[in-house]
């Protein structure tokens, strides 16, 4: 829907990025009768592992089954797989399914604080969370922001330690000319409606790793080898008789296959998502500016070139209203506001059933969970919405 089309109502978290394109993309899969994953989704394979730059990429059926098969596939590889009882370090603010998949696998987390500023990893934090116990660090690239790999393998240097990205909120984001998400052996992305592009549901891991890459395609449809290429990482070679190989199963594998609709409008979403990045960027230079009028609100600190899923921000200690009135104000306004993430996930009941530490405290990311939040951004100019914006602040600093 182009920008004179766009009926004006408030300031949505998140709209439609598609257009007649993912529609005619969705009635050519129709005319088929075939929708379960074939062509169209490895079509979509090829062109985000171009996109990305990796030698590899699996699509499955959303961001979440992404993290889940990345650790399913390290506690398959051969040579020293990830195993129950190692711990992984992960950032105390992010989704539950960054968290999840580690405790179904049997990994002890150990929850590093944030940098209230960044969002992402506490750079200082995590250099001290490393032990002799360490396997892996999960960096997740929060709201758009990439994290600062180079310091990071600076810390991780000479240690055999694994680094992963759950780059979910992330797509399109780089890092000293590299995309984030790839920076790690895997990264996660997601296509939910609410993300970068939208595949209706669906989810991509990228890696250059062949092992690791034969594993994703074996786990992500029921453990058999019928997805698996001839000479493979996984059981070697397979018979030349389809009878025999069709049903052969040689890993504890899921469903997690996508849709081939999914697969035909990832092709033609990847196709705007550089003039979509583009837009957002522009959008967050208009935000930030915004927020020099009210220094009493910290927004996000950039890391190399954000995608800026969303535009946070930190109600500050003197700030002439609270987080709840502002949210008040806004919401009377029609702004649709979130929480950053799930603020602090170590404060959730759930954390009973994990085995897990944390390394120091974890002050930041209990800031963000009581005095952040967020707003959206879009593939459109939002010129009106950050006008509606400048005047829900506005009302609250005046009412307080």
């Amino acid at each position: 829907m182009g920008e004179r089309e766009r009926e004006f109502v408030g300031y949505p978290l998140a709209s439609s990025t598609w257009a007649e394109e993912e529609i005619a993309a969705m009635q050519s899969v129709i005319a088929t009768g075939r929708y379960t994953m074939g062509e169209r989704v490895a079509e979509f394979e090829r062109a985000f592992a171009d996109y990305t730059g990796s030698r590899y990429c699996v699509m499955c059926n959303s961001g979440s089954s992404a993290n889940l098969l990345m650790i399913a596939a390290l506690r398959y590889r051969k040579q020293r797989p990830l195993l129950p009882g190692e711990e992984v370090i992960v950032p105390a603010v992010s989704w539950s399914t960054t968290y999840s998949p580690l405790h179904q696998y049997g990994i002890h987390l150990r929850f590093v604080d944030i940098d209230s500023r960044t969002l992402n990893f506490d750079l200082d934090e995590l250099e001290g969370a490393l032990t002799d116990r360490t396997r892996a660090v999960f960096a997740v690239n929060l709201l758009g922001n990439p994290n600062e790999f180079a310091r990071i393998r600076q810390i991780t240097e000479g240690r055999s330690i694994l680094l992963l990205e759950d780059n979910c909120e992330s797509l399109g984001a780089i890092y000293r000319g590299q995309q984030a998400g790839t920076f790690g052996i895997m990264g996660s992305f997601s296509g939910f409606f609410s993300h970068h592009i939208s595949t209706m549901e669906g989810g991509m891991v990228v890696t250059d790793d062949e092992e690791l890459y034969h594993i994703l395609l074996c786990m992500r449809a029921h453990g058999w080898t019928r997805n698996l290429p001839k000479h493979n990482q996984v059981c070697g070679t397979k018979s030349d008789d389809p009878f025999e190989e069709s049903f052969r199963f040689v890993l504890p594998g899921y469903n997690l296959r996508p849709l081939e609709l999914s697969g035909a409008v990832g092709v033609e979403q990847l196709k705007k998502l550089p003039q979509m990045i583009r837009v957002r960027r522009e959008n967050a230079e208009k935000f930030l500016a915004l927020m020099r009028e009210f220094p009493w609100l910290r927004p996000q600190t950039e890391i190399g070139h954000s995608s800026w899923f969303g535009f946070s921000m930190v109600v500050e200690p003197d700030a002439p209203v609270s987080r709840a009135g502002l949210i008040n104000v806004l919401g009377r306004r029609a702004i649709d506001v979130r929480p950053v993430v799930a603020g602090n996930f170590a404060k959730n009941e759930v954390m009973s059933l994990f085995e897990h530490r944390v390394h120091g405290t974890l002050d930041d990311a209990d800031e963000i969970d009581r005095q952040g939040f967020f707003v959206g951004n879009h593939h459109f100019p939002l010129d009106r919405e950050l006008a509606l914006l400048r005047e829900a602040l506005t009302e609250a600093a005046l009412k307080g």
